[in-house]
């Protein structure tokens, strides 16, 4: 059964897809049977050319066999005995010489990995092998680089939208928008070192069509009623455990969750943090005593220094734990137990459907420090971001940041000036 058919050459030629199939096939009527060829294409454009193609050779192959191998001649005085034309097949195409995809990709795993050791996170370094070897190899594998074009490009954000279903609706599974623009990001690497070795002239376009300017939307955060909800559920949690054993592991994630909402840390920042690296001090702008942490995340070493409310949860897990300078504050991030708590509390999605999670209490961070009035270049430099990024995903979602004595102002209406004219006219 198809799902999809089109008709061409009025209607000798068919070429349809099947249903859970990626790939176009064709057909047609010849010689008192049937005929069919898959196109190994998933473009229908690309599909009718390939059918059109391989049905005009099905046309010749066919007439020759009528006419008992022979060819039409301009003389027909000499017949001439014709050596059989080998029929092409369908199913091979016609390969371009020069270095392949795979070429390109093996070039650029070994120079990448070797020119940013140290420079970049194992794991970024981790993630392009990763696209290379579960996504982009499968879909161009042996295409010849110069046959790879900005159609190319658009073939593959199709297969990668549309290649996987969903075991039980049956709709195509869309992989998330960052995930598709890192491997285009590693789509674009890779012909990038072949270009450096003069095995391609150009990069092709790699935008994406249709593309429209996405709107800004603020980041998942907690308001401050909602992040007292969040933090008097750990509390409560703490105290009372799901399960004895547990005890520890609550009173941990009740810590983490003060502690993160006091400093703005990232998660993986959070995760690297060792006793060493806090240092408890006495603020000599606010006579307050905070913590002065020593950070190392995406954007090298930092610091930061935290709200007074950080230091009992740390004193709290130092204790607790025992630490050495050398053991992790918290290590790995809480993931599981921060979904069973918004879970719990039916607070997993903010009103626009974004998703919170541990990196929300960084958010939540930011936006607290904007509401109060905080400067927005000392909250940038503590949080290690740029101005432009608070304001263009947290400053201009916040109600403070408006000055309504400027925005509502009214214009002072003019006097009457009918009446003081008359007033002024002589008395007959």
């Amino acid at each position: 059964m198809t799902a999809e058919s089109y008709a061409l050459m009025d209607g000798a030629l068919h070429v349809y897809r099947r249903e859970n199939s990626r790939f176009w096939q064709c057909s047609t009527y010849l010689g008192s049977r049937n005929h069919r060829q898959t196109t190994k294409e998933m473009s229908l454009a690309a599909a009718k050319d390939f059918a059109r193609d391989w049905y005009m050779e099905k046309c010749v192959e066919d007439r020759q066999r009528r006419r008992g191998g022979l060819t039409l001649l301009a003389n027909p005085v000499q017949p001439h005995i014709a050596e059989p034309i080998p029929v092409a097949d369908g199913r091979l195409r016609q390969k371009s010489k020069g270095p392949t995809f795979e070429d390109a990709t093996k070039a650029f795993l070994d120079e990448f990995e070797v020119i940013t050791q140290g420079e970049r996170n194992e794991g970024y370094v981790e993630s392009k092998s990763i696209h290379v070897r579960v996504h982009l190899l499968p879909f161009f594998g042996d295409t010849a680089l110069e046959d790879i074009n900005a159609g190319k490009v658009q073939d593959y954000r199709v297969h990668r939208q549309t290649s996987r279903l969903d075991a039980k609706t049956g709709k195509p599974k869309k992989p998330a928008r960052a995930t598709l623009h890192g491997e285009i990001v590693t789509l674009r690497q890779v012909l990038k070192t072949a270009n450096r070795k003069g095995w391609i002239s150009a990069i092709p376009d790699m935008s994406a069509p249709y593309k429209t300017s996405g709107k800004l939307e603020h980041r998942a955060w907690f308001s401050p009623e909602e992040y007292k909800l969040l933090y008097e559920a750990t509390r409560e949690r703490a105290k009372n455990p799901p399960k004895p054993r547990w005890r520890e592991v609550c009173e941990t994630f009740h810590d983490y969750v003060l502690f993160m909402g006091n400093t703005g840390l990232r998660p993986d920042e959070s995760a690297r943090i060792q006793l060493r690296d806090v240092k408890i001090v006495d603020d000599e702008s606010t006579g307050e005593r905070i913590l002065e942490i020593e950070v190392r995340g995406k954007r090298g070493v930092g610091f930061c220094k935290s709200m007074p409310g950080a230091i009992l949860p740390f004193e709290r897990v130092r204790d607790r734990k025992e630490l050495k300078p050398t053991d992790p504050i918290f290590g790995k991030t809480p993931r599981e137990m921060m979904n069973t708590v918004l879970d719990e509390l039916n607070m997993k999605f903010d009103r626009d459907g974004h998703v919170r999670t541990c990196y929300s209490l960084r958010h939540t961070y930011i936006c607290l420090r904007l509401l109060e009035g905080a400067d927005i270049y000392q909250v940038a430099k503590n949080c290690r971001t740029s101005v432009e990024m608070i304001e263009k995903y947290y400053g201009r979602h916040l109600k403070n940041n408006i000055d309504a004595s400027a925005v509502n102002v009214r214009k002072a209406r003019p006097k009457a000036v009918a009446a003081s004219k008359k007033s002024m006219k002589p008395k007959a």
